[in-house]
């Protein structure tokens, strides 16, 4: 089994800054597949979400549901290789050094 501290990244830490992995179809609306982010002390994941996704309109239009204003009915969002649902959803506190992964939700009917 993978120790999930291992995964923060120790420069980032000292940075101030978490990174954030995008795959699929949110890698192509914002045009790279990995973006940094310096963060304040006490930040959640939220405010991440809404701090990137406010970067560029074409992300948030993929991102965003528009009737709930959440990423959830999209994305599956991992901090640190666990998932969000078993932390605190968007309210879980992120440190610096974390590492956030957002994976598209593939809909269909």
């Amino acid at each position: 089994m993978v120790n999930c501290k291992s995964i923060v990244n120790v420069e980032a830490m000292k940075n101030g800054m978490v990174k954030i992995k995008l795959l699929g179809v949110f890698r192509k609306a914002y045009g790279s597949s990995e973006v940094s982010l310096k963060i304040e002390d006490n930040a959640q994941l939220r405010e991440i979400i809404q701090k990137l996704a406010a970067s560029s309109e074409n992300f948030r239009r993929v991102l965003i549901d528009p009737e709930l204003e959440s990423p959830l009915p999209n994305a599956v969002i991992l901090i640190n290789g666990k998932d969000i649902s078993v932390l605190n959803g968007l309210e879980t506190p992120i440190t610096h050094g974390d590492e956030i992964v957002l994976i598209p939700v593939i809909h269909g009917g």
